[in-house]
């Protein structure tokens, strides 16, 4: 297996690896380093069918079922994201971290890519065992403190519509489901330490409405001030897609943003969520 960073703060190409056969607990292993060393990897020239993808996801814990999207009819664990040229937004077009909404969010996130733009549909990723180190002192105790309301259907960002009513208008290929019984608001400390790990990292998101026990007014400055200091440009890599490439990203410790840059062109992936634990 070989290992190429792509920069300095996070992220590696894997090649060497092939998912259509079984994966030996020993190259599993080396995987597992690369992901727990550089947060994301891109595991480059891959074929698989969602069986396979599907089967290697489950080396990794249990699937996480998304909400408010049905997954593909003879993979539910599996929800193909899909943009045609006719759509206007794209799936994931904003800084976040997966299902944060849950109150254990997954712990990582499997995309599959089957068809990609002739250019552009990049996915940008930040390092947040370096956004949380590089606070000062006082304001990493005071981000020890804090905790986070994080909502699944997050009105505050996306002009008075609910989730469901902006993936209906905006993906119409995705099958919009109606959460049902389904815990989508959880509060979860800012700063959460890597279980393995033991890093600590900052704990933000397009999820997070307010600090528990503060008002939006009282948490609005802060709520921007740790969004905009985790994305800064030095704790960023950007994966450029090709066909057959799986990316597998760590959510403990990343955030991600789709990038919205291909009008008139096709991108489909397919998506799998591993389950987490609860953070701490």
């Amino acid at each position: 297996m070989d290992v190429q960073k792509i920069t300095g703060s996070l992220g590696a190409d894997v090649r060497g690896v092939d998912l259509s056969r079984d994966v030996s607990d020993d190259m599993l292993a080396e995987i597992r380093a690369a992901l727990l060393d550089n947060l994301v990897i891109a595991i480059r020239g891959q074929d698989i069918t969602p069986a396979q993808q599907l089967a290697f996801a489950r080396r990794w814990g249990e699937i996480h079922l998304h909400p408010y999207m049905e997954g593909m009819p003879d993979y539910p664990e599996i929800l193909a994201v899909i943009k045609r040229p006719g759509d206007k937004k794209n799936f994931g077009g904003s800084w976040h971290t997966d299902q944060m909404f849950s109150p254990a969010p997954a712990m990582g996130t499997m995309l599959y890519a089957k068809e990609v733009p002739s250019a552009g549909g990049d996915t940008l990723f930040t390092n947040q065992y370096l956004a949380y180190e590089s606070l000062s002192d006082t304001m990493r105790a005071l981000a020890s403190q804090l905790r986070t309301v994080c909502v699944g259907d997050n009105f505050k960002q996306s002009g008075g519509l609910s989730r469901k009513q902006r993936y209906e208008r905006e993906m119409t290929e995705m099958k919009v489901k109606d959460p049902g019984d389904v815990q989508t608001t959880s509060v979860h400390p800012l700063v959460r330490t890597h279980p393995e790990t033991g890093r600590k990292a900052l704990y933000i998101g397009g999820h997070v409405q307010r600090f528990d026990g503060m008002t939006d007014e009282e948490s609005q400055p802060l709520v921007d001030f740790f969004m905009k200091h985790s994305i800064r440009p030095e704790f960023t890599c950007r994966v450029r897609w090709q066909t057959g490439t799986l990316t597998f990203w760590d959510n403990r410790c990343t955030q991600h943003f789709a990038v919205n840059d291909y009008p008139g062109d096709s991108r489909v992936m397919h998506r799998i969520t591993v389950c987490g634990d609860v953070p701490f």
